[in-house]
């Protein structure tokens, strides 16, 4: 039930305010434009013939909007609790940490379900510009798979950048900074020696995304994005507790 009040008060407050509604429409807008450029490039290049590489870009505009998204919805999540004072007022009542994460958690992600659900649709544009050619589900399935799964993962990844400091800007900053490196560290083969990059293109979020984009599912994949969610959600907790015990300290002294 408390973990509910949190999700409750979470979405509450996002709505409450302009920048819910202003991201909300935002990524609608660039992900139809994305995929109305996707579906001109595909119906005259394509011949009607490759949907699988349709989906795959679609997948992939998606995932450049999340990449930019996500910190504007997990910059939140902690940073305006600790600069409005409301966090310290929070440990007061009887929440426990997990249950203050998971309900924040759970917010971020309901909002991710939000931006994702109208994207829905797409499948069933392309079903009827293709009539009576059938859709073959299966890449559309793996691809919202990885988007979700990559979409959890960013959220994680900003939660925890939010619990670290006081400014949204700087949460935003942190988790931006975390995501890029992730990506742009599998660029350059010529920086980082052949083991190395081995092990970048292992931890690299993104790409282990590719094969999701391309309608396959690859359990070793899940694996590593339900880690990376894990860790980051532990992470958060550590933190949490940390500042916790730091701010409670000189009044233990007192």
């Amino acid at each position: 039930m408390k973990v509910l009040a949190i999700w409750r008060r979470e979405l509450g407050a996002w709505f409450c305010a302009p920048l819910g509604f202003v991201v909300l429409g935002s990524f609608l807008l660039l992900a139809g434009y994305f995929f109305y450029s996707d579906l001109v490039f595909f119906a005259l290049w394509g011949g009607g013939t490759r949907p699988t590489e349709l989906w795959r870009q679609v997948f992939l505009d998606l995932r450049l909007l999340l990449l930019l998204v996500i910190p504007l919805v997990t910059m939140r999540l902690f940073a305006e609790e600790r600069k409005l004072g409301t966090m310290e007022l929070l440990w007061t009542y009887p929440v426990t940490d997990r249950a203050l994460v998971a309900g924040k958690f759970l917010a971020a992600l309901s909002l991710l379900l939000l931006l994702l659900a109208p994207t829905l649709l797409y499948p069933l544009i392309l079903r009827g510009i293709l009539a009576p050619q059938p859709i073959d589900v299966g890449p559309v399935v793996a691809g919202y798979i990885g988007i979700l799964l990559l979409g959890t993962a960013f959220t994680a990844c900003g939660m925890a950048a939010s619990s670290l400091t006081d400014s949204q800007i700087v949460s935003a900053v942190l988790t931006y900074g975390v995501l890029l490196l992730s990506w742009f560290g599998t660029w350059n083969e010529a920086v980082a020696g052949e083991g190395t990059m081995q092990v970048l293109l292992l931890l690299s979020l993104f790409e282990r995304f590719y094969g999701f984009a391309s309608g396959t599912i690859d359990t070793r994949d899940v694996v590593y994005f339900v880690l990376f969610t894990g860790f980051f959600v532990f992470l958060t907790l550590r933190i949490l507790q940390s500042r916790l015990w730091q701010d409670a300290r000189p009044s233990a002294s007192g």
